[in-house]
């Protein structure tokens, strides 16, 4: 379902996952959470440079913040809240959904939930699961979430992964529960196959104009709003480098990071863009395409 603005221009969601570069589950194999605190916190950096940049250029944007990241830095859940964007939840200390029982899940979400809450003094109502780690395998997830009092979750990609995805679960928001919306980071479906087009370390490694290409198509063709996604330290060429990892986490932490922040700006001039909570969430024509999944 299309959301339009001025003449006919979708609005796509433009979101945010704030966690630092030594938070990523690529490297949980070389930093230790015990050392989380020993690492250069690059954070409070990046995101005020993405608000500024969102600033200029008169956008809102959904953040989905760790509570870890929150409780140590509270001005900066403070000033994204103040400035018009929605703070969202990306669970307390990065932990992927499918590597907590649904007992440690449901605590997690909850805590984060409140604590952000806390923080921001603004209402929580959605959630993204680290590195998209609802699947098949923990689908109970769902009903923590819904239990919680999230709204809606964005925690499925639906590509094959090797470390995540569910290439068979629909390609655009659905209801996963009575109460509960999940919205997927869109994919592009090629020769029956669901390609990404969505952000992360694939708008880095392919050229822009593919990029764009996608989007628009997904926008154009299939009337959809898109979710694009990124991380703050995607935009940092001067983090630290982390020593003794594999070259594929190599190549896939750091492709064409110089080159991320003007590809950003020129995303943001390219296409409308929006809050998650205000596309999806009490849109009448939103709703009525959901009433029938």
């Amino acid at each position: 379902m299309t959301i339009s603005v001025g003449a006919g221009l979708t609005v796509n969601a433009l979101t945010i996952d704030v966690e630092d570069y030594f938070q990523v589950s690529a490297f949980a194999p070389y930093i230790k959470r015990s050392e989380w605190d020993l690492r250069e916190c690059r954070i409070e950096r990046n995101v005020n440079v993405i608000l500024d940049m969102l600033n200029e250029h008169r956008i809102k944007a959904t953040f989905f913040t760790l509570g870890w990241i929150a409780e140590r830095y509270p001005g900066l859940v403070r000033r994204l809240v103040n400035e018009g964007h929605e703070l969202a939840s990306h669970g307390y200390g990065h932990e992927r959904a499918s590597d907590l029982t649904q007992q440690a899940f449901a605590l997690d979400i909850e805590r984060a939930k409140k604590m952000l809450e806390d923080l921001g003094g603004a209402e929580v109502i959605g959630y993204r699961a680290p590195s998209f780690s609802i699947g098949e395998g923990n689908l109970w997830a769902f009903d923590c979430l819904a239990q919680a009092g999230y709204r809606y979750s964005s925690s499925v990609y639906p590509i094959k992964h090797d470390h995540y995805g569910m290439p068979d679960s629909p390609r655009f928001a659905y209801k996963v529960r009575p109460d509960l919306l999940e919205i997927p980071i869109t994919t592009l479906r090629v020769c029956n196959k669901n390609l990404p087009s969505s952000g992360g370390g694939y708008f880095r490694l392919l050229p822009y104009v593919l990029s764009r290409w996608m989007l628009r198509r997904v926008n154009e063709r299939e009337q959809q709003a898109g979710i694009f996604y990124f991380h703050p330290w995607e935009i940092d060429v001067d983090q630290p480098r982390i020593a003794g990892i594999g070259a594929k986490t190599r190549f896939r932490h750091y492709v064409n990071i110089a080159k991320t922040e003007n590809r950003l700006n020129r995303l943001l001039v390219d296409f409308a863009w929006g809050r998650m909570d205000q596309i999806f969430l009490g849109n009448p024509l939103v709703e009525a395409s959901l009433a029938d999944v």
